[in-house]
């Protein structure tokens, strides 16, 4: 019997030590981090619903990251000259007086970000010329949180690809807020507080206006259509519009309009008389909420031949408060309006035509 004791007490020593470091490997394991699982695309022709940008937040983005940081007009104007794939230029908190122009072309694994609080604020200081920030001819960008006023545009997009517009403070403005033109394509505009449009003239103070109007398209596009194609508008607020909250023109193709919320109250009834006006192919408006018209909710014309086709209303709330119809649409046109909208508030009713009942 003696014998066996060293025996027993190795056992009774490295049993405990045993368990427990079986617990600590255990707990380990429940802490750690899971491995990050693949999230879905969010790219803009997706149409498949999920998900959406919702911007960033009132405190504005994370801009820790940045490789440069201005804090003055011409230290900003200057890092736009002289940005790089992969450069992010943060605004520190203040106003930068003036108008400003990107032309840097950023890549898909290399974007430029451009980024900053509410409270900085780039003021273009009138309303009658001039747009305050002028994206020209870029690629691959991320424009984010900070604000734009007092220009006779917001921000301009010419011949802008794969560009994110998300998070900004878009005020006081002389026309339209935001605006891509010049067969900008594949851009998301997200997330934005646009707002009090149209204070040179009130039938151009569109919230977002998307391509050109074909009386424009020798100006802008060698009068050829301005295919502004495949652009997203998520997530917005728009408000304090004297005209619609977006303007889609003929040319374009593809896009959506989608969880949007517009505020029609101030729209001017010689100058507008509904929220989205959709002028182009093969759009998909789906899932926004509008208040206040002075006619109807939702709109297509066909202003061009082979133009106002093929788009698709769904899921979408109209509070008219107005005359006309919730979804007035060219039905011979193959425009769409599903069963799954709805209308109050209105003097003729849901649509001009029968709703369908939609995809499963």
């Amino acid at each position: 019997m003696r014998q066996g004791r060293p025996v027993l007490i190795v056992l009774a020593i490295v049993l405990p030590v045993i368990l427990i470091a079986g617990i600590v490997v255990v707990l380990v394991t429940r802490g750690a981090s899971p491995e990050a699982e693949p999230q879905p695309s969010t790219g803009v022709s997706d149409p498949s619903p999920g998900p959406q940008p919702t911007g960033p937040t009132a405190e504005g983005v994370d801009c820790t990251e940045a490789t440069v940081v201005v804090a003055t007009a011409s230290e900003l104007q200057d890092a736009l000259d002289e940005a790089q794939p992969g450069a992010s230029i943060r605004l520190q908190p203040g106003v930068y007086p003036g108008e400003f122009t990107a032309t840097a072309t950023g890549t898909a694994d290399a974007p430029i970000h451009l980024c900053g609080a509410p409270d900085a604020v780039l003021d273009g200081g009138r309303v009658d010329g001039g747009y305050v920030l002028h994206l020209d001819g870029v690629s691959h960008w991320r424009v984010a949180g900070f604000s734009i006023r007092n220009g006779q545009k917001g921000l301009m997009a010419d011949g802008v690809t794969h560009t994110v517009v998300e998070g900004l403070t878009v005020s006081d403005i002389g026309d339209e807020a935001v605006h891509l033109r010049a067969h900008s394509t594949d851009n998301l505009i997200s997330g934005n507080v646009i707002r009090d449009t149209g204070k040179r003239r009130a039938k151009f103070g569109e919230g977002v206006y998307i391509g050109t109007a074909e009386s424009n398209w020798c100006d802008v596009t060698d009068c050829e259509p301005d295919r502004s194609d495949r652009n997203a508008i998520v997530g917005n607020r728009i408000s304090g519009t004297t005209a619609e909250s977006v303007d889609v023109k003929e040319g374009t193709t593809g896009g959506r309009v989608e969880g949007n919320t517009f505020d029609g109250a101030a729209l001017v009834e010689d100058d507008a008389d509904s929220w989205v006006d959709i002028k182009g192919n093969d759009w998909v408006i789906r899932g926004n909420t509008g208040t206040d018209s002075p006619g109807d909710g939702y709109q297509t014309h066909e202003i061009l031949d082979g133009w106002g086709r093929g788009n698709v209303f769904s899921a979408n709330v109209a509070d008219v408060g107005g005359p006309g119809f919730g979804y007035a649409v060219t039905a011979r046109l193959g425009n769409v309006v599903e069963c799954s909208n709805s209308a109050s508030n209105v003097g003729e009713g849901l649509s001009n035509v029968d709703c369908s009942a939609g995809t499963p």
